[in-house]
């Protein structure tokens, strides 16, 4: 198995954006196995044509969305992300409850900016 990456220099998605979504589609489908090494950032960037600080942003910000974690000289790998998406999730939902609630928005009116925010996210993705 290999990670299978193509970035589209045409696309109106940024290089980095389209990177993450890439590895993390993957590693939620299991293409990518947990513990999976990822290619070092400057390997990657060179295989991909692209500057190492993109590589790198992609890399970040799947570390901050549990899906790789960083183990130093180590290098990249693969994480159990289900639990880890899913406690930021449940955090993330637990904010934006407490912050709408200090807005005064009635359940109704939160739960509709809710749908409309996925709804406005997921069809970027379609």
């Amino acid at each position: 198995m290999a990670l299978k990456i193509t970035v589209d220099p045409d696309s109106a998605t940024a290089p980095f954006e389209q990177i993450r979504a890439q590895i993390a589609d993957q590693a939620r489908s299991g293409a990518l196995p947990v513990g999976y090494k990822l290619p070092t950032v400057r390997g990657f960037a060179e295989e991909l044509g692209l500057a190492a600080n993109t590589v790198a942003k992609a890399y970040r910000a799947l570390e901050s969305d549990g899906v790789i974690e960083t183990r130093g000289r180590h290098g990249s790998f693969v994480a159990a992300a289900g639990d880890a998406a899913a406690r930021e999730a449940a955090s993330a939902a637990a904010a934006y409850a407490q912050r709408v609630r200090r807005l005064g928005l009635d359940r109704a009116a939160a739960e509709t900016a809710v749908d409309e925010a996925l709804r406005a996210v997921y069809a970027a993705d379609a």
